[in-house]
């Protein structure tokens, strides 16, 4: 493989960022509805980094989901279109590993800012939360 410039790499660049972006939202959104689970977990003594991970780990999960769907699509569509084009078909397993690796990466990213909100929460404030 050789040098590919930065601008042939931008539209990448900006779908995860927009996936990225689209998961904050949701994890936030989640972070908000379920205030009062967070506070009461709190004021039950979890720890805060516990609080972190759980949060951490719906983000992974749910971009991991999406590169999933992303990746099956995108062999889908991938197989048809070299039927179409009379073209072999080969599938590279190590770009798909790298696919889930960014999809997980772009979970941890930005998931972390909602999660971070969460596990800071003050339980009585929580608690108190409609």
């Amino acid at each position: 493989m050789g040098y590919t410039p930065l601008f042939r790499q931008f539209p990448a660049m900006v779908s995860l960022l927009v996936g990225g972006i689209g998961i904050m939202n949701i994890m936030l959104v989640s972070v908000t509805e379920r205030t009062r689970e967070i506070g009461i977990r709190l004021a039950i003594e979890a720890q805060s980094g516990q609080v972190l991970l759980q949060f951490l780990v719906e983000a992974v999960v749910l971009s991991l989901i999406g590169g999933w769907i992303g990746v099956a699509l995108g062999l889908i569509l991938a197989y048809f279109g070299a039927r179409i084009l009379s073209v072999p078909f080969a599938p590279d397993p190590g770009i798909i590993l790298i696919a889930f690796g960014f999809s997980a990466a772009v979970g941890v990213v930005f998931g972390y800012f909602p999660a971070r909100r969460a596990a800071r929460l003050d339980p009585i404030e929580a608690l108190r939360h409609e």
